[in-house]
C-alpha cells in the first residue's frame, strides 16, 4: 500500500526542536517533505510575500524524508511554494505545522505563522493540523508530545475530516504521565491587552516595542484554554471562513435602512 505523503513546515524555521520532533513523528507514518522558513517567522499571521523574490533552497537537515527545503518567505509562502514547485501539484495527504514553541490557543490562532501555514493548505483542501506546546524555550522538551502528536496525525490520516480541515492542537507543558487526554472544543473568547514600550536609540530616534498580557474571561469548560489550565491537549476544530452567522441574519435590515437613507440623500440635493 503507497505510503501517505505528508508535508511539515512552521513558523520558528528549519532548525528548531519542534519541526525536528514533528519530523520523528510523521517519518513513522509517511512519505514526509519538509518546506520551512530559513529563520523564525513568528506572528507573522497569513502573511504573503510579493514585494521581493523568495529563495527556495534544498537542505540536508532531518535523515530519512524524502526531500527538505528552507524557504526565505513566511510560513505561508512555504505551503504555497511545496505545492507548486516542490510537490508540483502531487496529492498531499496531510499537512502539519509546527510543533510551534508556545501557545497558539485562543485569538493567538490570527497572529500564528504556525496556523496560517496550516490553514494556507486547509484552503486547497488538505487536512491540516498545526501543533504548539505551551513553553517558549528555545530548548523545549517535545518528547513528552510525540505520542500524543502521533496518534492525533494518525487518526486524521485513518478518518479523514469531514467536517472541515484544519484542527488547532495546543498540548500543556506537562510530563505525557501527568497529561489527562485530549478535549475537542471550542476557541476561548479571550484577547490581548496590548501596551508599547518606548524608548530611544543611540541616534536619538524613539522606537517602540510591542508587550502586553493576555486576558481570558471565558471560563467555560467547553473551551481550549480551560482544558490547557486543567491538563488535557486542547483540538479546535477551525476554519478560515471568519463570517459572523449570527449576525448575518439580525443585520439583514441594514440593507432596506442604507438604500433608503441614500435615497433621502439623493432627494435633498437635487432640491
Amino acid at each position: 500500500m503507497k505510503k501517505p505523503l505528508i508535508l511539515v513546515t512552521n513558523d520558528d524555521g528549519i532548525t528548531a526542536y519542534g519541526i525536528r520532533t514533528l519530523v520523528e513523528v510523521a517519518k513513522t507514518l509517511g512519505d514526509v517533505v519538509v518546506v520551512a522558513p530559513d529563520a523564525p517567522q513568528s506572528g507573522m499571521g497569513h502573511a504573503i510575500t510579493i514585494a521581493n523574490p523568495i529563495r527556495l533552497h534544498p537542505v540536508d537537515v532531518f535523515e530519512g524524508i524524502e526531500a527538505s527545503y528552507e524557504c526565505s518567505g513566511t510560513p505561508v509562502d512555504c505551503v504555497k511554494l511545496a505545492q507548486n514547485v516542490v510537490l508540483k501539484g502531487r496529492k498531499v495527504d496531510l499537512c502539519v505545522s509546527g510543533i510551534n514553541h508556545g501557545s497558539n490557543a485562543s485569538i493567538n490562532i490570527i497572529y500564528s505563522g504556525t496556523l496560517s501555514a496550516a490553514m494556507e493548505a486547509s484552503l486547497e483542501g488538505i487536512p491540516s493540523i498545526g501543533f504548539s506546546l505551551l513553553d517558549y524555550s528555545h530548548s523545549a522538551d517535545f518528547e513528552p508530545c510525540k505520542p500524543f502528536v502521533k496518534e492525533i496525525m494518525q487518526y486524521v490520516l485513518e478518518q479523514g475530516m469531514e467536517h472541515g480541515s484544519l484542527l488547532n492542537v495546543n498540548i500543556p507543558r506537562l510530563p505525557a504521565d501527568d497529561i489527562k487526554g485530549v478535549k475537542v472544543c471550542r476557541q476561548a473568547d479571550a484577547r490581548w491587552v496590548e501596551e508599547f514600550v518606548e524608548a530611544t536609540d543611540p541616534r536619538g530616534q524613539k522606537y517602540y516595542w510591542l508587550t502586553g498580557r493576555f486576558v481570558n474571561e471565558d471560563h467555560e469548560p467547553d473551551t481550549d484554554i480551560w482544558a490547557l489550565d486543567n491538563g488535557y491537549i486542547s483540538v479546535v476544530p477551525s476554519m478560515h471562513d471568519l463570517t459572523n452567522y449570527e449576525a448575518l441574519k439580525a443585520m439583514k435590515e441594514m440593507e432596506e435602512i442604507v438604500v433608503e437613507g441614500r435615497g433621502m440623500r439623493v432627494d435633498l440635493e437635487t432640491e
